[in-house]
């Protein structure tokens, strides 16, 4: 069977960004920014990107592309008769499925709460209802799991229809236009009484609140926004054809995803200030306390409060399709390719497997909100062994291998396309010393911190 792959430059960026563009940004990005302080820690955040999860990256598409495999198959391929190939199957069944399972969870609430929003009752009553309503919605014991399974079963729904009509076609039209709604409500939430102090928030450091808290945050979100060490780059490289420019790839998708986050960020942190919310109110800030804004601001503009919520929980749920595709599709080529599975039947695995763990996750928030592993209930705890762990040491793992394991001039061979691409040669140096050395080191160093 022919090996599909992307048709072009800009569906090559738009799937990898599409994986990069989701959650960890729209979610993730805005609460744990203002868990460490701003500015600061974007700043932090940007360096950590470019300079360490950027050399990463092209570490896990130089694998890809070169072995034109899945995860397990393409180590398999490059250290032929060594251990290497099952830290390729960690990478392209447990840790992707496992991410899928909770990440599901949080794609459900999206699901839930632009229903919501279509009703104006929900603007209307949010001031007074709605803040603390998110607690009582994700311990109720049968409605956010049916949220789930429907998101999952759309997900993997995308991911049947294979790379070509199903992955690149999606990505294509969902980026655009998740950029233009995040636009829209950027400028909307900067337009808000009382937004300035949320502007100056993002736009000036105060580095008294940098802590070793603080780069091990902003390291971790950069892994987590471009999805590394679960396996996707080296998956969608592997799809990427020979004539591609990696770098130019590469540098797409990280810019991409470093805008959005950003985006995200002025978005999100100038309503909360022209609300009176804390910015460090966590997890919960996107679905607790903007409902809760929604609320305020509809007392004065009630249709248009409306129409944002709207955009803003149907960017979320984009935003989370779009990783939530590319994280089930490294589980599905490892199935297809390496079980000979047909792609339906492999989703349906997926389907089942991700469906059983999300459900556990979804429940340890109601039902099951006594059980603990490790002191956490069961959605924290995974989240926690993911993005501290898994993450961190298949990243660490990728750069060792492309560094290390494998020649030099392969690694050259790849990155500038068999030498045609000169500008990328010139900078293959400097590219290669951040793989090889710059990169497991500082790596080394916060995965070893998650422990102390």
């Amino acid at each position: 069977m022919e090996r599909e792959h992307f048709g072009s430059r800009f569906a090559v960026i738009m799937a990898m960004a599409g994986s990069a563009i989701g959650l960890g940004n729209i979610w993730r990005f805005p609460y744990v920014a203002g868990e460490n302080g701003g500015a600061a820690f974007i700043l932090i955040y940007i360096l950590a990107t470019l300079l360490l999860s950027l050399p990463i990256f092209f570490a896990e598409f130089v694998i890809g592309r070169r072995s034109r495999s899945n995860c397990f198959g393409a180590l398999r391929k490059l250290a032929p008769g060594t251990p290497w190939k099952w830290f390729g199957a960690v990478l392209c069944v447990v840790t992707p499925m496992l991410i899928v399972s909770y990440y599901s969870v949080v794609g459900g609430w999206s699901l839930h709460y632009l229903l919501k929003s279509f009703s104006l009752d929900f603007v209307r009553h949010a001031a007074e209802a709605e803040k603390g309503s998110f607690g009582a919605f994700i311990s109720h014991p049968w409605m956010p799991l049916a949220c789930f399974l429907v998101y999952l079963g759309t997900a993997c729904a995308i991911v049947a229809t294979g790379v070509k009509k199903g992955i690149e076609l999606f990505s294509k039209v969902s980026i655009p236009i998740l950029f233009v709604l995040v636009l829209l409500i950027v400028i909307y939430s900067v337009s808000l009484p009382g937004a300035r102090a949320g502007v100056t928030y993002l736009v000036r450091p105060d580095f008294s609140a940098v802590t070793g808290k603080t780069f091990l945050d902003a390291l971790g979100q950069s892994f987590y926004s471009l999805s590394l060490g679960m396996g996707i780059m080296i998956t969608y490289g592997s799809y990427v054809r020979k004539e591609e420019d990696p770098v130019a790839s590469g540098l797409g998708t990280a810019f991409a995803d470093l805008g959005f986050a950003l985006m995200a960020g002025f978005a999100v942190m100038p309503a909360v200030f022209a609300a009176g919310i804390a910015p460090s109110a966590g997890p919960g800030l996107i679905f607790d306390t903007v409902p809760f804004i929604f609320g305020k601001m509809g007392e004065t503009w009630p249709v248009i409060s409306s129409i944002v919520a709207i955009f803003f929980f149907f960017s979320i749920l984009v935003a989370a399709l779009t990783s939530t595709v590319s994280l089930i599709e490294v589980g599905v080529a490892y199935l297809t390719e390496e079980r000979r599975m047909r792609r339906g039947r492999a989703c349906v695995v997926a389907f089942l497997f991700t469906a059983v763990i999300g459900a556990l996750c979804s429940l340890s928030f109601g039902p099951l909100s006594g059980f603990r592993l490790a002191g956490e209930p069961i959605f924290n705890f995974l989240d926690k062994f993911c993005s501290n762990f898994l993450l961190t040491l298949g990243g660490l793992l990728c750069v060792i291998f492309v560094g290390w394991k494998m020649k030099r001039s392969d690694v050259r061979d790849e990155l500038t396309n068999g030498g045609t691409l000169k500008r990328n040669d010139r900078i293959f140096g400097v590219v290669y010393f951040l793989i090889k050395y710059l990169a497991p080191l500082a790596v080394a160093i916060i995965f070893i911190s998650n422990f102390l």
